[in-house]
């Protein structure tokens, strides 16, 4: 899959795919939309001292960065689940400047890379806070095998991956999400919202990151 680097206006970077006329984060700022949708709307407002993430979308890692760095600085557990397709290569990984731009301290900017080399379909505990398990699969065709308290769906959006917002998906997740749960998207449609009603989630519209009015965040009550 032929990738271009791009710079977006908080000064990280993104993917662009040109097969898909897409790009893997919001061009007004990949870090600062991920810390909005994914960290503040999503990790942040889960109340527990011990997590379990499932992430749709592993991508960049971005959002596993972030919430492993969440996890080391306010003390609470993460069991980190990501599931992707498509992973990158680490020659791809290796020119993303996160750990740069984040003024990451040795420690930590080895958490992002050792995350990235780490082996598929295996548990790496990176932090005594944080392990993570990278699953090389397709949600549309993926048994869950495990309970999780925060979904980050960050799948490419309903018009380039229909396939990944259908409901059949949003009832997957919905079914093995423990009670209580959140998933948040950066997206904000309503046909994605009827959706995820439908499989049972209650669903708001919450303030977006830069660039968006809106984004949408589903609980299971």
């Amino acid at each position: 899959m032929k990738l271009t680097l791009v710079i977006t206006k908080d000064g990280s970077h993104t993917l662009f795919v040109p097969a898909l006329n897409e790009h893997y984060h919001s061009t007004y700022g990949a870090l600062q939309e991920s810390e909005h949708v994914f960290i503040n709307e999503g990790l942040k407002c889960c109340p527990k001292k011990n997590i379990t993430v499932f992430e749709i979308g592993f991508g960049t890692g971005l959002n596993a960065l972030l919430a492993a760095i969440e996890s080391v600085s306010q003390n609470i557990k993460i069991t980190y689940y990501t599931i992707e397709n498509n992973p990158l290569g680490i020659n791809t990984i290796c020119q993303l400047n996160y750990p740069d731009i984040m003024k990451l301290k040795d420690n930590t900017r080895k958490l992002f890379y050792d995350m990235h080399n780490a082996e598929w379909d295996k548990e790496l505990e990176l932090h005594m806070n944080f392990r993570i398990t990278k699953i090389k699969n397709d949600i549309t065709e993926f048994s869950i095998p495990f309970t999780y308290d925060v979904v980050f769906f960050d799948a490419f959006a309903p018009s380039k991956q229909p396939e990944m917002w259908d409901i059949s998906v949003f009832q997957k997740i919905y079914d093995n999400m423990a009670a209580g749960g959140i998933l948040t998207t950066y997206c904000a449609k309503g046909e994605v919202k009827r959706r995820l009603k439908s499989a049972g989630f209650s669903v708001e519209s919450v303030q977006g990151p830069q660039g968006k009015r809106e984004m949408i965040r589903a609980r299971k009550t």
